[in-house]
């Protein structure tokens, strides 16, 4: 969650004030056996900050923490251009103040009001040398505002008290109010150096602003000659030939443009009506900074959209293009970045893909709200859901209002209905497409019933396809035909065309039974056990709890974001056999199949089946 900039300090009961920290922002997350600990961006800080990655053994819950990583000076002063040189000096003082709490022991928090997240926060974190909690003052902004000055600190933050946490999100709930003026700028291009310095004279600086590359000044101080020369070095491989600004702007020297993708921080004394910083001196580079976190939101704000130069074709024709698809633009960004890296596979070849096979995966998307599981920067890079459209997406995405009752608001999910929102969800990192069961108009009757066979670490596949032809068994002898899908994971999807007749209680509950005829087949493979702690690590997890409003599951014909691209598959029961592999099935090779098979989970979304009549034929003993 991000906060905005904001002109002064005030005093208001229903905010609380915590210290503005001049760090790297970083995420916890200690939910999983080894810990994850990475920046804004993605960046892993595991080995960078080792002092503070060792102390998480100290933890006792399962958490994702939010906070940032302070490097203090000899003063015991906060200091960002320390924190840069932590190569250097390996027991250099850190903290990593903590300051909120996203999930905990299996739940997320971030739908509980600010304070009450702090307060489970305060009672979850073990505090140690280097993680500490960050505290924060209640109603009085100003007199706190002061006393940061008097410390000679960067500033503060002011957070409404029961601001729910908005992922990826700049809003009014969290503010940022500064003493020094202080940005970050995109490094554009660099000037021939006068007299006796060496290396270069000034940055060109930029800034996107409505995501449109905007020249707002260039600095030429704040360097010494070792920093000069490392950064130096780091803009030769950026060097291209062309202004990466539309409108050229005027310099005294000649000029060198750059690719704009560094980040620095500067300080400035102000900002002139044209947007120019006046006075800007050089303070350090931001690694943990991405170019389009310096777009400046107008009331589009459209974050994921890095503009660059339209004449500039030859450079960025691979990179970047627009796409016209159901008479709306697509602008596709980054299409050589890769997504599978074991596999080489780009985020062009995702889009490709998805395109290629549209007109069999649109129906099981149609009208129907989505999760997004986004990553932006590959599968081995960490991952966000984002359910909520937000302001950024562009106005001709359909999207939908849906009460949440857990946090009794208004969520706005994304459907896909057509190839321009397929290419666009792609484009920002959605890899799989996890849809809903039921569609609008109706979300509260599911259009199909899905029996999600979820095998632990120590099960093989085999395993699964013993189970799943079990569940095959018990639904013969109920005169009920099941449709079978790898789930492009370790998992098989089993779904059973309900027509929109039955409420998500009633399908669930005859999953739940269904379900339990399995396991009575299959004690020693199979558990009903939902929680993971309790669960035998052997045992394949019968879920039924997927019919349930809200959940999603990845789509058939979904890619998967999983080492070797696998795509989740539908399967005739006879190939269901023990030799069978989820990877059989990838980007490579799904569409051949699908044109060859057609598509065998059309009866899904067809007439349902009479739950009444299958439930008599169940106690009657089949």
């Amino acid at each position: 969650m991000l906060a905005k900039s904001f002109e002064k300090a005030f005093d208001d009961e229903d905010w609380v004030f915590e210290i503005k920290w001049d760090g790297y922002r970083a995420v916890a997350d200690l939910s999983h056996t080894d810990p994850v600990f990475y920046s804004r961006n993605g960046i892993s800080f595991l080995s960078k900050f080792e002092k503070v990655a060792k102390d998480f053994n100290h933890q006792k819950y399962k958490m994702i923490l939010d906070g940032e990583i302070v490097a203090y000076d000899e003063h015991g002063k906060p200091n960002f251009q320390l924190l840069q040189q932590i190569g250097d000096h390996p027991d250099m003082a850190l903290t990593y103040q903590v300051f909120d709490l996203l999930w905990l022991n299996g739940h997320s928090t971030e739908e509980l009001p600010l304070v009450q997240r702090k307060e489970l926060l305060k009672e979850a974190l073990t505090e140690t040398e280097v993680i500490k909690y960050c505290d924060h003052i209640p109603e009085n902004g100003i007199a706190f505002f002061n006393q940061m000055k008097k410390m000679k600190l960067e500033g503060m933050i002011a957070k409404k008290a029961d601001s729910l946490y908005a992922e990826n999100h700049r809003t009014n709930d969290w503010l940022k109010i500064k003493f020094t003026n202080t940005d970050e700028a995109i490094i554009c291009g660099f000037t021939e150096p006068r007299g006796s310095r060496e290396s270069f004279g000034a940055l060109i600086l930029g800034k996107y602003i409505a995501g449109k590359l905007i020249y707002c000044g260039h600095t030429g101080t704040g360097f010494n000659n070792e920093s000069l020369k490392l950064l130096y070095e780091r803009l030769q491989k950026l060097i291209v030939k062309t202004s990466p600004f539309e409108t050229v702007p005027k310099t005294n020297m000649p000029v060198t443009w750059t690719k704009p993708e560094l980040i620095c921080e500067i300080k400035y004394s102000e900002i002139t009506k044209d947007g120019i910083y006046r006075h800007p001196v050089f303070v350090a580079i931001r690694e943990d900074k991405e170019p389009e976190d310096t777009d400046t939101p107008t009331h589009e704000n459209p974050k994921e959209m890095k503009a660059k130069n339209p004449s500039k074709k030859s450079e960025n024709s691979e990179k970047e293009k627009e796409i016209t698809l159901d008479k709306h633009t697509v602008k596709l960004t980054n299409q050589d970045k890769i997504y599978f890296p074991k596999d080489g596979i780009t985020k062009g070849e995702v889009i490709a893909y998805y395109q290629s096979v549209a007109s069999y995966i649109l129906p099981y998307l149609k009208n129907r709200p989505l999760s997004l599981n986004r990553f932006p920067n590959g599968i081995e890079e960490q991952g966000f859901y984002q359910k909520d459209a937000g302001d950024s997406m562009p106005d001709w995405i359909k999207t939908t209002e849906v009460y949440s009752e857990s946090t009794d608001k208004y969520i706005d999910y994304v459907y896909c209905n057509d190839k321009a929102t397929l290419a666009y969800l792609n484009n920002l990192g959605c890899i799989d497409m996890n849809p809903w069961n039921s569609a609008l108009p109706d979300l509260e009757h599911p259009d199909y019933l899905v029996l999600d066979l979820d095998p632990s670490k120590k099960n093989t596949f085999d395993d699964v396809i013993e189970t799943a032809l079990q569940v095959n068994e018990v639904l013969d002898s109920i005169k009920i035909k099941g449709y079978c899908k790898t789930s492009g994971s370790m998992g098989i999807h089993i779904y059973i065309p309900t027509g929109g007749t039955y409420d998500f209680d009633q399908v669930k509950d005859f999953a739940h039974i269904l379900m339990k005829q399995v396991n009575e087949k299959l004690p020693k493979l199979t558990t009903l056990e939902r929680s993971l702690q309790k669960r035998d690590d052997k045992k394949i997890y019968l879920d039924y709890l997927q019919n349930r409003t809200g959940q999603t599951l990845a789509s058939v014909y979904s890619l998967r974001p999983k080492e070797g691209a696998s795509v989740s598959m539908p399967l005739e029961w006879e190939e269901v056999k023990p030799g069978l592999k989820p990877t059989d099935f990838t980007i490579h090779n799904a569409l051949e199949r699908i044109k060859e098979k057609g598509d065998l989970f059309k009866p899904v979304l067809g007439k349902g089946i009479d739950m009444m009549k299958a439930l008599e034929l169940l106690q009657n003993g089949g």
